[in-house]
């Protein structure tokens, strides 16, 4: 019988890691790196307690990625636990992965990029990041430490990660069902353009990549570039909610006092999908919802 290729896995526990685990546990043998395991990313004495593992990949998912938590913190710079999480764990399992010749897969962010493309243009892999608040600029400098490690590895932006169900944390879209659900109203930004991705695309897409030997930064978002807002009235439109209880808003307004957020980050996905990876447009995702 062939053997299964080892993946150790950080922050799978949490919205994204869950689910990727539950997906692919049947054809990869998965091991858990975990606060429950006794695990912090963020302490190299973490990972000598796990020397003796044999491990093909290692896929990095822990993050501390509170955008306005990360961006309270911003003052103390590299003393910050986003910086420590963030940077400091990514080096570590960079450092861990060059010692046991293991190939790294980063989960990063659409964020890294500045978002001042003007409406239709899109960012691809070549474009360079330009990270506008805290959060943006620790995920971006993880991805550097890998990038110059010499290790091989594979960067995988995602932006804006939906599932059905995960009782521990709302993502966007069921936060957005749970006020409708009650007849609350919904502040929708008008002025901000995401990619929304559904969870278990991600996790087909590491397969597809792992099984392609692949290599190299891919952008794994969601087929449709959209506003917030108008995600709300799509979100109303499939689960027969009032629409009238989403209001228009703007970034200026919603995020005040908070972390600045870029204009335009619609990510082209080209390059994931001519290795056959099907990434769904947001009507299909909530639709498999």
């Amino acid at each position: 019988m062939e053997q299964k290729i080892n993946i150790a896995i950080s922050g799978g526990n949490g919205l994204i890691g869950s689910r990727i685990t539950e997906l692919l546990a049947p054809k990869y043998n998965l091991i858990s790196l975990g606060r429950k395991e006794g695990f912090d990313v963020s302490e190299p004495s973490s990972f000598s307690k796990f020397s003796g593992l044999k491990v093909d990949f290692f896929l990095h998912l822990a993050a501390k990625a509170d955008v306005d938590g990360c961006e309270a913190e911003k003052d103390l710079g590299e003393r910050s636990d986003a910086w420590k999480i963030n940077v400091g764990g990514t080096e570590n399992v960079v450092n861990y992965c060059k010692e046991k010749n293991i190939k790294l897969i980063y989960i990063s962010t659409d964020f890294v990029f500045d978002g001042k493309k003007s409406e239709g243009q899109f960012y691809t892999e070549q474009d360079l990041p330009n990270p506008v608040n805290f959060y943006a600029l620790t995920k971006y400098e993880g991805e550097k430490r890998i990038n110059s490690s010499g290790i091989e590895n594979i960067i995988l932006r995602i932006a804006y990660p939906y599932r059905k169900e995960f009782d521990q944390k709302k993502d966007f879209v069921r936060a957005i069902i749970g006020r409708l659900r009650e007849g609350l109203e919904v502040n929708a930004v008008t002025d901000h353009i995401m990619c929304p991705t559904f969870i278990d695309d991600v996790a087909n897409a590491i397969d597809k990549l792992i099984e392609n030997s692949a290599s190299g930064i891919f952008h794994a978002v969601g087929n449709t570039p959209i506003s917030p807002y108008e995600a709300a009235l799509k979100i109303t439109e499939k689960f027969n909610f009032d629409k009238n209880l989403i209001k228009p808003s703007t970034r200026e307004e919603y995020f005040q006092g908070k972390a600045s957020r870029p204009f335009n980050l619609y990510l082209k996905n080209d390059k994931i999908k001519s290795l056959g990876v099907t990434m769904r447009t947001f009507e299909q995702g909530l639709e498999k919802l």
